[in-house]
C-alpha cells in the first residue's frame, strides 16, 4: 500500500463539517454586491489601460471569451452550492468527492492566489494614496498598515461587517461604471469630439482593425483577465453564510455573465469608440484618459478612489476566503488544527491572522523587489486561480456522475451543456498556462516554478500525515 493512502480520507471518515459554528448573516443584497465585485477589479479599473495598449479593440474579445468560461465555472459552482451550501467551498466539495488529498491541494494553491493577490492589493493601496501630493510625507508602510487594519478589524468582528464593508465597496465600483456607460454612450451618440478625435467606429478601423498588433498579443492577455475575474468563486464560499443560499445563489450567479458583458466588453467597445486605442496607456486607468480629454476637472482624483475602493475590496475578499479556507483545510487535517479555531463572532480569526501576517510580510518585500518580480507575483495568483477553477469543474464532473447513477439526487440549478461544458473549460484553463508560458519573461519563469510548487505540496501533505498518524 502506498504510504499516502495511509493518511485518514475523509470522503469516507466523520469529519466536521465545514459550516458547523457560522452564523448565516449575509443577506440578499450584500450576496449579490458579492456576485457584482467579484467580477470588477483593478483589473479592469487599472489594468485595461496596458492591456488596450498591447492588444487594442481585442481586449473585449479576450473579455467576451475569458468571461464566458468565468461563467462556466460559476455554473459548475452552483450546481455545488446547491446540492450542499458550504462556507468551506470548493475545498469541503473537493474533500466529499475527491477525497482529502485532493482538498489539501485545492485549499492551498487558493491560498497561493489570494496570497499573492493580497501582497499586489497591500501595496497597490499606498500606491494609490502616494496619488495625493498632501501624502508624500507619509511612508508607503504606514498607508499599508492602516489598511490592513481596517479591513482585518471589519473582518474580525463578524461576517455580517465583512457583507457590509463589500457591498459599499462594490457599489462605489458599479456606480462609477455606470456613470461612464451613460455619458460615454451620450457622447458617442452625439457624435461629440473627444481629445481633437471624431467619435465613432471609425476609430477602430482606422487604427489596425480589432487585432492592431495581431493575434498572438490579444492570447498572451489571457492570464492577466483571468486574474481580473478572480474574486468570482468567492460566492461559493459566501454561500455557507448565507441564510437562504438556494434562493439567493441561483439569481446572483445567472446575472454575472450580463454584468460582465456591460461592464468589461460594453465599457472597452466603448473606450475605443470614444478615443483611438493607442492613446491608452499603462499606469494610467483608461477612464481617467477619457474623462480627461473630455475636459471634465478633477476626474483623477475621482478614479484614484474608485481604483482605491476596488483595490480595498480585493483585500477585503482575500481575507474572508482565505480564513474560511484555511479553517476547511483544518477540520479535514490538511493543515494545522489552530487554523480552524473561532472567536466568539464565528470569525475564524487564527487563519484570518495567518493572512494578515503573510500580507505583512508582502509589504515588506516590495520595498526590495524591482518591478518584474512584482509581475511574477502576479502570475503566481493566476497559476492559483487556475487550479482553484479546475477544481471546481472536477468536483462538479464527479457530482454530476453520482447524480446520474441515483446516488445524490437532482439539483434544480445544473451546470448547462455539463460534461461537455467541463471539458472545454478544463481546456481552456489549459490553454491559459500554456500562452503564459509563451509570455516571456514573467510568464515563463511563473510556469517554470509548478515543479518546485509541487514539491513544496508534496513536502506539506508528507508532514501532515505524519501529524495525523501519530496523534
Amino acid at each position: 500500500m502506498n504510504n499516502l493512502d495511509t493518511f485518514p480520507n475523509t470522503a469516507n471518515a466523520a469529519v466536521p463539517p465545514a459550516n458547523e459554528g457560522y452564523h448565516q448573516d449575509l443577506g440578499r443584497r450584500q450576496v449579490q454586491m458579492i456576485a457584482i465585485g467579484g467580477a470588477i477589479g483593478t483589473g479592469l479599473f487599472l489594468g485595461a489601460g496596458s492591456r488596450l495598449q498591447m492588444a487594442g479593440p481585442a481586449l473585449a474579445l479576450v473579455y467576451l471569451v475569458c468571461g464566458f468560461f468565468s461563467f462556466m465555472i460559476l455554473r459548475a459552482l452552483g450546481e455545488l452550492v446547491m446540492y450542499r451550501p458550504t462556507a468551506g467551498s470548493f475545498v469541503s466539495y473537493a474533500r466529499e468527492l475527491l477525497g482529502e488529498r485532493a482538498a489539501y491541494v485545492a485549499g492551498w494553491m487558493s491560498f497561493l492566489n489570494w496570497a499573492m493577490t493580497g501582497i499586489v492589493d497591500i501595496t497597490a493601496v499606498a500606491l494609490y494614496m502616494h496619488f495625493w501630493g498632501a501624502f508624500d510625507g507619509v511612508p508607503q508602510w504606514a498607508f499599508a498598515l492602516v489598511a490592513l487594519c481596517i479591513v482585518g478589524t471589519m473582518n474580525m468582528i463578524g461576517v455580517k461587517y465583512f457583507g457590509e464593508l463589500e457591498f459599499w465597496f462594490s457599489l462605489i465600483k458599479v456606480i462609477a461604471l455606470v456613470l461612464f456607460l451613460i455619458i460615454g454612450t451620450v457622447v458617442l451618440g452625439l457624435r461629440m469630439p473627444v481629445g481633437g478625435h471624431t467619435t465613432g467606429i471609425h476609430l477602430i478601423t482606422q487604427n489596425g482593425g480589432i487585432f492592431p498588433h495581431g493575434v498572438l498579443p490579444s492570447l498572451l492577455l489571457l492570464q492577466g483577465v483571468v486574474f481580473a475575474y478572480s474574486a468570482i468563486e468567492l460566492l461559493g464560499t459566501a454561500a455557507g453564510e448565507c441564510a437562504d443560499a438556494r434562493e439567493i445563489l441561483p439569481r446572483a450567479i445567472n446575472t454575472v455573465i450580463w454584468r460582465i458583458a456591460l461592464f468589461y466588453v460594453g465599457s472597452v467597445v466603448l473606450l475605443v469608440c470614444l478615443l483611438p486605442w493607442s492613446a491608452y496607456h499603462a499606469g494610467v486607468s483608461p477612464f481617467v484618459t477619457f474623462f480627461e480629454a473630455l475636459g471634465v476637472p478633477g476626474i483623477g482624483h475621482v478614479m484614484n478612489i474608485v481604483v482605491l475602493t476596488a483595490a480595498l475590496s480585493s483585500l477585503n475578499s482575500g481575507l474572508y476566503s482565505t480564513g474560511r479556507i484555511l479553517r476547511a483545510l483544518a477540520l479535514g487535517g490538511s493543515a494545522p488544527t489552530g487554523l480552524a479555531r473561532m472567536n466568539r463572532q464565528s470569525v475564524p480569526y487564527v487563519g484570518i491572522l495567518t493572512t494578515v501576517a503573510v500580507y505583512m510580510v508582502g509589504v515588506g518585500l516590495n520595498y526590495l523587489i524591482p518591478s518584474r518580480v512584482f509581475e511574477i507575483v502576479l502570475n503566481m495568483s493566476a497559476v492559483g486561480i487556475v487550479s482553484t477553477w479546475g477544481f471546481i469543474l472536477i468536483c462538479q464532473l464527479k457530482l454530476r456522475s453520482k447524480i446520474n447513477r441515483g446516488e445524490i439526487a437532482r439539483v434544480s440549478f445544473a451546470m448547462p451543456w455539463a460534461p461537455f461544458s467541463n471539458w472545454v473549460t478544463l481546456g481552456f484553463l489549459a490553454f491559459v498556462l500554456v500562452m503564459m508560458a509563451f509570455d516571456y519573461p514573467e510568464g515563463t519563469y511563473t510556469i517554470a516554478t509548478i515543479p518546485l510548487i509541487a514539491v513544496i505540496l508534496v513536502v506539506g501533505w508528507l508532514l501532515l500525515r505524519r501529524r495525523a498518524n501519530s496523534m
